[in-house]
């Protein structure tokens, strides 16, 4: 092992632990540096992090002491190291730069990184960025600003490498080596017709080892997975999941080529859509720490009062039922069982199911499967939980009928559950609503409005009394 390789090896022990996350000490040591005002110190155990790290180093830094840290920094913190930062706390560093600032930051990047730069700021600040850019650059980030958010023309990047297809790969290789402006960061060549149209892509591998007078058209790939510009990030996760992609064309409406997405922009998208929908079952916004505590209170206090009414319905149901438990209160010990039993394998369901559309696993062709496939699984469930509960009850308090009672409810209950849990995502679906954001609300108020009301009502048939 090399003396550089020794050294590289001390200082990710010294500042990383075994799972690749920053040190506390060696963050308390970095602020204690900006603190005593030496900035050289702070430079000289930050510099060589990955951006990536460092992007972390500001997130575990207290919110009032960021501002300092970047000053400390300089010129370490730099478009790579924003690009790497999470949204809210990089929106709070670039509050606090000039637009000539922010202007040279974007400058550094690829135009996708530097939309993800740009894009959430004011109105008033965002212009003034874009005036301070050069002309080219300025273009770029216009052009991909029009695109809509979370779109394809949002997450592409314009720096590729395109040739036409009659020319040769020893003019390919002569065209990349005289024209030091190209991209450098590339994995494949695009093919372009005489209208820019993609026609099939080379591999770097490819070029390389191919006779110079061997035409592109011969030794490049037709089939390829285009992407329109306008389509949307999850679309665009899945087809690079399902065709293992590296890169792919983007393609506007007349099929030309205006950019690429790459594996590594994916990465991203498919680890944010991954949790943002597990985060809108639960009604806790993008579930983000960073994320400013009165955005946080108001996005989850909007849910609790739309559970909040849901929940007064379901009291209202138990209400109809009053004078039945006024002869029995030994039905308002059990009734919850029922409700909550549902719930969770509503909550089941609805799990699977969002995710199945999700990664287009469930489509219009096979629904009506999935949904005999549920109501199967519903029905085999209640009929286990409701024998068991049915059972205890019937021994426990030597109430054979009490026993029956709360074994029919449950079987019944997780027939709603598992009927309600894919119809109501699907239903949403097909409304052009996010089944992830409001379909739990839906489920929940139906199980427990079906336990409750299945519950107590088969116990006023049977007429049970103390």
């Amino acid at each position: 092992m090399s003396e550089t390789d020794l050294q590289g090896e001390t200082i990710n022990e010294t500042q990383l632990d075994e799972d690749d996350r920053l040190r506390p000490d060696f963050v308390r040591d970095v602020l204690a540096c900006v603190e005593d005002g030496d900035e050289q110190g702070a430079r000289d155990l930050v510099g060589p992090l990955h951006p990536a790290d460092i992007a972390d180093l500001f997130e575990l830094t207290p919110e009032d002491r960021r501002g300092a840290l970047a000053v400390a920094l300089g010129d370490i913190v730099d478009g790579d190291v924003l690009s790497e930062m999470n949204d809210h706390v990089r929106e709070g560093l670039i509050d606090a730069l000039e637009p000539h600032q922010v202007a040279d930051l974007a400058s550094e990047l690829d135009t996708d990184d530097a939309v993800a730069i740009i894009e959430d700021m004011e109105a008033g600040d965002q212009a003034a960025v874009l005036r301070a850019l050069d002309p080219d650059d300025r273009a770029a980030i216009e052009a991909a600003l029009s695109y809509s958010e979370e779109s394809a023309g949002r997450l592409m990047q314009r720096e590729l490498i395109a040739v036409p297809e009659h020319i040769t790969v020893g003019q390919t290789i002569d065209y990349l080596r005289d024209n030091p402006e190209l991209t450098t960061d590339f994995w494949e060549i695009f093919v372009v017709d005489p209208q820019h149209r993609p026609v099939g892509t080379v591999q770097l591998s490819w070029l390389l080892r191919t006779p110079r007078e061997i035409a592109m058209s011969d030794v490049m790939k037709r089939e390829q997975t285009l992407i329109p510009v306008d389509m949307d990030q999850e679309e665009v996760a899945l087809r690079f999941q399902k065709y293992a992609l590296i890169s792919a064309a983007v393609v506007d409406g007349g099929g030309r080529l205006v950019g690429m997405i790459t594996v590594d922009d994916m990465v991203h998208v498919i680890q944010q859509e991954a949790g943002e929908d597990v985060l809108k079952l639960s009604g806790a916004g993008d579930g983000d720490i960073n994320q400013p505590i009165l955005l946080t209170i108001r996005t989850r206090l909007t849910w609790l009062v739309v559970n909040l009414g849901t929940a007064m319905l379901a009291a209202s149901v138990v209400g109809l039922f009053q004078g039945e438990i006024g002869k029995f209160a030994l039905l308002a010990v059990l009734m919850p069982i029922v409700s909550g039993m549902g719930g969770n394998a509503g909550t089941q369901t609805l799990a699977v199911v969002v995710r199945a559309l999700a990664t287009n696993q469930l489509t219009s062709s096979n629904t009506v499967r999935m949904i005999f496939r549920e109501f199967r699984i519903a029905l085999a469930n209640g009929l286990v939980l409701g024998l068991l509960i049915g059972t205890g009850t019937a021994l426990i308090f030597n109430n054979p009928a009490l026993g029956g009672v709360i074994a029919a409810a449950m079987v019944i209950n997780n027939m709603v559950a598992g009927l309600s849990g894919i119809l109501v995502p699907v239903t949403l679906e097909k409304l052009n609503v996010d089944p992830a954001v409001s379909s739990a609300v839906f489920v929940t108020t139906m199980t427990d409005v079906m336990g409750f009301f299945s519950f107590l009502g088969l116990a006023s048939v049977v007429g049970l009394s103390g």
